[in-house]
């Protein structure tokens, strides 16, 4: 238990030396290191959460998310634990307020980035259906766009096959009713284009003859729709409208699982309204709320510091801070005094040795006279 506490205490950054002189003390800054600690742990998860789909489909994207979710998190901890650290509880409440406000926003962005791929994990079954609606949608729509586009390019051969495939239709009900009247000539139906007679005589003979030939008619029409629905198909299929359907549910559900990161960013967001358009309320509610849970879980240890009164490790740590000041200001006159001293020799020796060459010269000068 004693080396957890010390761990968490390490977290919170305070001196520890300091902090276990004041057993009052401890309990608070086990909590802010705590605080800390998980920060950091979320922050972890929550990096390498969202790195796995940069790197998804690869052999070894697990291995880069873990990576990197343990970089994003120590360096989340480190600075968490440098903002907390850097509020001087010495200073007066003010001046507390003014260290703490850029450091409220900078763990307020920290708690956005971090509270963001958490939430696409919390909704991950919401955010595949919408990616599901999403894609169906987009394909149809290319679908849509893609005939669109055929139409207005073979607008002529479509006019074409569409006035054939009426007149075939046409010919071919036509010859069924015809075919009709000529079985009631046949067999005696009396109505108002038959006369009643059973047999085969002149005018059935006459109607079967036509008959045929319209069917002959109507064998040739139909050959010359098939070939320019065949032409048609073969342009479809080059142009690629053949190739182009819409997702099954296998299908659908294999892209929103290989889905990227700012695909399901997207579709996280949509969350907050329906189908149609209009506002989803509650959905919009809780993404928002489990977002500020995660801010408020950042700048929880600022405000645990903020609200802490001045306690005895505070004055602790100010009265270390003022010794090593003073040590700091007594090493500095040391200094001083040594490069005095220093500078005094080394010009009292150069005027000792400038004065030995004068004297030097001068006796080599009376020498020579």
């Amino acid at each position: 238990m004693k080396q957890i506490s010390r761990f968490f205490w390490f977290c919170s950054g305070v001196h520890l030396e300091t902090l276990e002189k004041h057993p009052t003390e401890h309990n608070k800054y086990f909590g802010i290191g705590a605080t800390i600690f998980f920060t950091g742990l979320f922050a972890a998860l929550s990096g390498g959460y969202a790195m796995y789909f940069v790197f998804k489909g690869g052999d070894f994207a697990w291995l880069f998310a873990l990576f990197f979710g343990i970089i994003w998190g120590l360096a989340i901890f480190n600075m968490d634990r440098y903002i907390v650290s850097s509020i001087n509880k010495n200073a007066s409440n003010n001046k507390q307020f003014w260290q703490a406000t850029p450091r409220i926003l900078l763990a307020i962005m920290i708690g956005m980035v971090i509270s963001r791929p958490l939430e696409l994990k919390i909704f991950d079954k919401e955010i595949k259906e919408r990616l599901n609606v999403s894609y169906l949608n987009g394909q149809r729509s290319k679908i849509d766009t893609l005939n669109k586009a055929f139409g207005k390019k073979y607008t002529i051969e479509i006019t074409k096959l569409n006035t054939a495939k009426a007149e075939r239709d046409s010919l071919a009900a036509a010859i069924k009713a015809d075919r009709q009247k000529l079985n009631f000539e046949i067999f005696g139906n009396k109505t108002n284009e038959t006369s009643g007679v059973m047999g085969y005589g002149p005018y059935a003979k006459r109607k079967e003859a036509e008959l045929k030939q319209r069917e002959q008619n109507l064998d040739t029409l139909t050959k010359d729709v098939r070939k320019m629905e065949a032409f048609v198909d073969g342009r479809k299929q080059f142009d690629g409208l053949m190739t182009e359907k819409l997702y099954t549910s296998k299908q659908l559900d294999s892209l929103s699982s290989i889905a990227g990161f700012a695909d399901r960013n997207w579709a996280l967001g949509q969350l907050s309204y329906n189908v149609d358009g209009t506002k989803d309320t509650n959905t919009a509610i809780a993404v928002t709320f489990i977002g500020l849970l995660f801010i408020f879980f950042e700048c929880l240890p600022v405000f645990v510091k903020l609200m802490s009164s001045r306690g005895p490790y505070d004055y602790a740590v100010e009265n270390v801070e003022t010794a090593h000041v003073h040590i700091s200001g007594k090493d500095k006159d040391f200094e001083i005094e040594v490069a005095d001293g220093i500078h005094e020799t080394r010009v009292g020796t150069e005027i000792e040795k400038r004065k030995e060459q004068i004297r030097n010269k001068a006796r080599r000068d009376l020498s020579e006279e």
